[in-house]
């Protein structure tokens, strides 16, 4: 349980869901330091484009930005729209490796999204795509603005949700992608960027 370090609260043994999935949260696993040094090298270092998504027969293009990073280059289909993924840069790979050490899984890809300020979030979904590896653990990294995660189980409509701080990883694993959607409610109160990353496990056919 992460309470001295940081001084939050975080006990990465217990699940967040109650019932379906499992979603650990380990709290701040940098200090703000070393946040903040990962931060400013993800807005300087990362090849950020605006996302893209094939709604009602119109490509959208998002404000937020996105990025897409790979062992190898993968290609990854959401939205109807298909990324591939580009090289690791080093500061990617030790973020990785934190990631696996910290959580005891191994990953080969990685989808960073960007957002500016709080006006930009994410609506409702699940990651469940067939490139992914099925029930595999997703490693999520936050770096910037703090922002509440919110999960909704899809037939009962129950609601869990987190504040994910700067330096923080949460961990979303097992049959979580089957039962619940999550997303990140935009909110006024916030000013300043937020960077995500997610690790996951592309299966190649």
């Amino acid at each position: 349980m992460n309470t001295d370090l940081f001084g939050n609260l975080a006990d990465p043994s217990k699940n967040l869901l109650p019932f379906d999935g499992t979603v650990l949260y380990h709290g701040q696993i940098f200090s703000r330091q070393e946040a903040d040094d990962h931060l400013r090298s993800l807005l300087a270092d990362v090849e950020w484009r605006n996302d893209e998504a094939f709604i009602l027969g119109k490509v959208i293009v998002t404000k937020r930005k996105v990025a897409w990073y790979g062992d190898r280059p993968f290609q990854y289909t959401y939205s109807r729209m298909t990324k591939t993924a580009l090289p690791w840069n080093p500061e990617l790979l030790t973020l990785k490796m934190a990631a696996e050490e910290a959580t005891g899984e191994t990953y080969n890809s990685c989808l960073l999204n960007l957002y500016h300020t709080g006006e930009e979030g994410m609506a409702w979904h699940s990651d469940g795509e067939p490139d992914l590896k099925k029930n595999g653990a997703i490693a999520s990294l936050s770096f910037g603005a703090e922002r509440n995660f919110a999960f909704k189980h899809k037939q009962t409509d129950q609601k869990v949700s987190v504040m994910l701080e700067h330096g923080s990883l949460l961990v979303m694993k097992d049959t979580t992608q089957q039962f619940w959607l999550h997303r990140l409610p935009p909110t006024t109160k916030v000013r300043t960027p937020r960077v995500n990353l997610t690790f996951r496990t592309i299966v190649e056919p």
